[in-house]
C-alpha cells in the first residue's frame, strides 16, 4: 500500500509542533518524513527507527508506538520512493501525446527516461525504493514473467505490485496491442526491459557512467532505451 498520509504540508504543520505536541497522527507522518530525508540523504542502511526519532525530537519510545520496527518504517519511505519514481516517470509519459504505433514508441522511451531521471535525481529514494529489506519474495513464471511468490510456501500470487513495474506492463501490452512487438515475444519482456534500464540506472550511480557530461548522459539514455526498443522487436 502507498503511504498516503506524508504529504509536505501535513508533515510541516506536525514538526512545528514541537517536541511532546503532537496531534494524533502527526507523529507518524513526521517520522515518515524524517526517514524521508535519511533515506535521500543516505539511502535505506539511513533509514533507522532511532535516527528519525531523533530527527523529530521524540523519544525511541514514543516513535515505536507508531511503527512495529524498523521494517515497518523502511516500507512507508520504500513506498514513498515508489510513488517519487511513478510520478517521474508519468511526467514524462504525458509530454507524449496520441495513439499508435509511434505515440507508443515514444512512450516508451518517455517512461524509460522518467525512470531513469529519477535514479539520477534522487539516488537515495531511488535505491530505497528498491530495498530488498522490504520487497518481499518474487518468483518466475515459465515465460519470464515476475510474480509474487511466499518464501516459505512457495506459493505463487497474481504479479509484482507497484506501480512503477505496472506501468510498464501496460506499456508493453500497449505495444503488443498496436503491433510493435509480436504476440509470442510479449510474454516476460517486461523482465528484459526493467533490467536494461535499471542496470542502466545503477551504471549512473555506482558505474562509470557518473562521469559523463549531460550531454554524454543524453546520448547513453537514448542509446539504451534505442537498443531497449529495438530488443523487444519495435519497428
Amino acid at each position: 500500500m502507498q503511504a498516503k498520509a506524508n504529504t509536505p504540508a501535513t508533515v510541516r504543520a506536525a514538526r512545528s509542533h514541537g517536541k511532546g505536541r503532537y496531534h494524533h497522527g502527526d507523529l507518524r507522518n513526521a517520522l515518515i518524513q524524517a526517514a524521508i530525508e535519511l533515506a535521500a540523504e543516505g539511502g535505506p542502511d539511513a533509514v533507522v527507527l532511532r535516527a528519525a526519532a531523533r530527527k523529530v525530537g521524540v523519544s525511541a519510545t514514543a516513535a515505536y508506538r507508531h511503527f512495529a520496527g524498523h521494517s515497518d518504517l523502511l516500507g512507508a519511505v520504500k513506498d514513498y520512493g515508489q510513488q517519487r519514481l511513478v510520478a517521474c516517470m508519468e511526467a514524462d509519459g504525458r509530454e507524449v501525446h496520441g495513439q499508435g504505433r509511434e505515440a507508443t514508441r515514444q512512450r516508451m522511451f518517455a517512461l524509460g527516461r522518467g525512470y531513469i531521471r529519477f535514479a539520477r535525481q534522487e539516488p537515495g529514494l531511488f535505491r530505497t525504493a528498491f530495498c530488498r529489506k522490504v520487497l518481499g519474495g518474487i518468483g518466475m513464471t515459465e515465460e519470464g514473467a515476475l510474480v509474487d511468490e511466499d518464501p516459505e510456501s512457495g506459493e505463487r500470487g497474481p504479479g509484482w505490485e507497484t506501480r512503477s513495474f505496472e506501468l510498464l506492463i501496460e506499456t508493453l501490452d500497449e505495444a503488443a496491442a498496436v503491433g510493435l512487438i509480436a504476440p509470442e515475444r510479449r510474454p516476460g519482456a517486461e523482465l528484459s526491459a526493467w533490467a536494461m534500464v535499471h542496470g542502466a540506472a545503477m551504471l549512473f550511480l555506482d558505474g562509470p557512467l557518473d562521469a559523463l557530461s549531460e550531454e554524454q548522459a543524453d546520448l547513453a539514455i537514448e542509446r539504451v532505451l534505442h537498443d531497449v526498443v529495438a530488443g523487444l522487436g519495435v519497428a
